[in-house]
């Protein structure tokens, strides 16, 4: 069970306030969420192993045309930020479009 002090730590983490009212709904919601999760278990247990599930496959020839993902050298975060006009916190602060 999701309680209100978590819905209020991820809150916090995402830096967003939220209402009481909100809260109530995102702990609803993320209820929900575990639920279906849960859900997925039941189909995992039901099988001890996968190997009487039929495989899936695409049936257009398509393949993966996107390059490996490898992490690489970057700018550290001070140069990246250094002509910022907007910042807060280490981050990039853009204009608010929800209110």
């Amino acid at each position: 069970m999701i309680t209100r002090d978590e819905v209020v730590h991820i809150s916090k983490l995402a830096k967003i306030a939220l209402s009481d009212d909100e809260i109530e709904r995102f702990r609803s919601e993320f209820e929900s969420i575990l639920e279906y999760f849960e859900s997925l278990d039941d189909v995992r247990n039901e099988f001890e192993n996968f190997d009487d599930v039929e495989p899936t496959f695409q049936v257009l020839p398509l393949r993966n045309v996107f390059r490996d993902d490898v992490a690489k050298d970057s700018l550290d975060r001070e140069s990246v930020l250094m002509n910022a006009k907007h910042k807060e916190e280490g981050y990039f602060k853009g204009p608010r479009i929800v209110e």
